[in-house]
C-alpha cells in the first residue's frame, strides 16, 4: 500500500469520525450512522491492506530463503 493510499484511508476514517460526532452533536441519528459506517469501512480497508502487506513480506522472506 502506497503512502498516498494510506493517507487517503486515514483521511476517510477521520472524515467518518467527524461526521459521526456532528451527527451526535446535532442529534441526527442518520448522520451519526453514516459517519460510523464510513469510519468502519475505512478501518476495514486499512486492515485488509495491512494483511496484504504482511503476506507480501512473508512471501519475500520465503523467496529469500530459497
Amino acid at each position: 500500500m502506497s503512502f498516498a493510499d494510506k493517507a487517503r484511508e486515514k483521511a476517510d476514517e477521520v472524515a467518518g469520525k467527524i461526521k459521526k460526532a456532528a451527527g451526535d452533536a446535532a442529534d441526527d441519528p442518520g448522520l451519526e450512522r453514516e459517519g460510523r459506517d464510513e469510519e468502519i469501512k475505512a478501518k476495514a480497508k486499512q486492515a485488509g491492506e495491512q494483511l496484504k502487506d504482511a503476506a507480501d513480506k512473508a512471501r519475500e522472506r520465503m523467496n529469500d530463503r530459497h
